[in-house]
């Protein structure tokens, strides 16, 4: 199994992308693994993610995002409980290298993720965990 890096580290806590099993109580679980904190899921990779609250979310916090933004068509935000508008700078960003942002709760931001992966789109996810 692989071992599960700090917040912060330059290593991803799993090398592909997977379904998220559960959350609540701060954390995730996902591919027989867990992480307390937020998580950024991307079509490669998935990492921990410093974010904590919605007003963090920026396209420094999302930097990854942009990177990667050529084999990703979605980006789904789940902003933990709750409800966020993203800034129309950031969703103007995200649209300018053809990525479409959907902000929700972390729970349906799971759930749609989860369904997105499992027919296969290009698809991320920034999550902020809940308690």
């Amino acid at each position: 199994m692989p071992q599960q890096p700090t917040s912060g580290s330059d290593a991803p806590h799993l090398p592909r992308s997977a379904p998220i099993e559960a959350y609540g109580k701060g954390g995730f679980a996902f591919a027989g693994m867990s992480h307390r904190g937020s998580l950024l899921c991307l079509p490669d990779a998935i990492w921990a993610w410093p974010v904590t609250r919605p007003e963090e979310i920026d396209r420094t916090s999302l930097e990854q995002v942009f990177a990667a933004a050529n084999g990703i068509d979605t980006l789904i935000i789940g902003t933990g409980t709750d409800v966020w508008l993203p800034p129309a700078a950031l969703r103007e960003a995200l649209r300018r290298v053809t990525v479409v942002l959907d902000a929700m709760q972390t729970g349906p931001a799971i759930r749609t993720y989860n369904i997105m992966i499992g027919e296969r789109r290009r698809v991320a996810a920034a999550l902020i965990a809940v308690p």
